[in-house]
C-alpha cells in the first residue's frame, strides 16, 4: 500500500481530531475524504446514524476512487452522567452515535476491503474505553465497546489483509464539549475543565496516531497521561481504584 496513494475517509472531520487527522494525512500525501453531519466546503454530508448516508458514502468512494485504504470512524460525542442522574435517553444517544456509528461504518466498508484484500479500520475511542472514571458510565461503556469492536474487526478481517486500530487518548483540547447534552451538570463542569486544561491539542494527537498506525500498532494510546493511567490499572489495581474513587467523591462534592 503506497503512502502516496492512500485513500482515507474520516467521519467527524469538520473540526477537532477529525480535522487534525485529515490535515496530517494530507501532509503525508494521502487523498482524504472529509465527512461530517453538517455540510461544508470540502465536506461530504454523512450522519453516522444513517444507513442511507453510509451507503451514499460508499457509492461516492467507489465512483471517485474505486476503493478505500483507510476508514476512520472518528465522529462521536461526549456525555455521560452519574447512574442516578443520567437518563436512558442519554445512554441511547451515546450508543447510537459512539458505538453504532462505528459499527455501521465498518459493516459498510468491510465488503470493499474484502474485495481488495487490503485496508485499515481506525476507530477513535478514548482512554475511557480502557479506564472507567465515575460519572461517565454511558461514555465509558460505549468507548469500551468500540475497543471490543475493533479487536473483533481485526480478528475477523485479518485473513483478508485488513488491520484494525483503536485510538484511546486522554483529554486533549478540542471542541468536543460544545455539543454535550445531559442532566448531570456537575459532570459537564468537571469534564469541560479537564478539556480546557489539557496540555495537548488535536494536531499533536493526530501526529502520534499516524505514526502508530504506520508502525502497525493496534491499541494506540497516543499521550503520556493516557499511558500512565492505563499502566496504573494494569500494574497496581488497588492504587487505580483509590484514584477512581477519590475522583467519584470529588464529583459528588461539585454537585453539592
Amino acid at each position: 500500500m503506497s503512502e502516496q496513494s492512500l485513500r482515507v475517509l474520516i467521519t467527524g472531520a469538520a473540526s477537532g481530531l477529525g480535522a487534525a487527522l485529515a490535515r496530517a494525512w494530507e501532509e503525508r500525501g494521502a487523498d482524504v475524504l472529509r465527512t461530517d453531519r453538517a455540510a461544508g466546503d470540502g465536506i461530504l454530508p454523512l450522519d453516522i446514524t444513517s444507513d442511507a448516508d453510509w451507503a451514499a458514502a460508499r457509492e461516492h468512494v467507489e465512483q471517485a476512487w474505486g476503493g478505500l485504504d483507510v476508514l476512520v470512524n472518528n465522529a462521536g460525542i461526549a456525555g455521560g452522567g452519574r447512574l442516578d442522574v443520567s437518563g436512558i435517553d442519554e445512554w441511547q444517544r451515546l450508543v447510537d452515535i459512539n458505538l453504532l456509528g462505528a459499527v455501521r461504518g465498518t459493516a459498510t466498508f468491510a465488503p470493499v476491503f474484502k474485495r481488495q484484500g487490503s485496508g485499515r479500520v481506525v476507530n477513535v475511542a478514548s482512554l475511557a474505553g480502557l479506564v472507567h472514571p465515575a460519572g461517565m458510565g454511558g461514555y465509558n461503556a460505549t468507548k469500551a465497546a468500540v475497543v471490543a469492536l475493533t479487536e473483533t474487526t481485526g480478528h475477523e478481517l485479518a485473513a483478508h489483509g485488513v488491520s484494525a486500530h483503536v485510538v484511546c487518548p486522554s483529554y486533549f483540547r478540542t471542541n468536543l464539549m460544545a455539543g454535550v447534552e445531559g442532566r448531570d451538570a456537575a459532570l459537564q463542569q468537571v469534564m469541560t475543565k479537564l478539556v480546557e486544561d489539557a496540555p495537548l491539542g488535536p494536531d499533536e494527537i493526530a501526529a502520534a496516531v499516524l505514526d502508530a498506525i504506520e508502525a502497525g500498532t493496534e491499541l494506540i494510546i497516543p499521550d503520556d497521561a493516557a499511558r500512565a493511567a492505563y499502566q496504573l490499572k494494569l500494574t497496581d489495581r488497588a492504587s487505580y481504584d483509590a484514584v477512581m474513587r477519590a475522583q467519584a467523591r470529588k464529583l459528588d462534592a461539585v454537585a453539592e
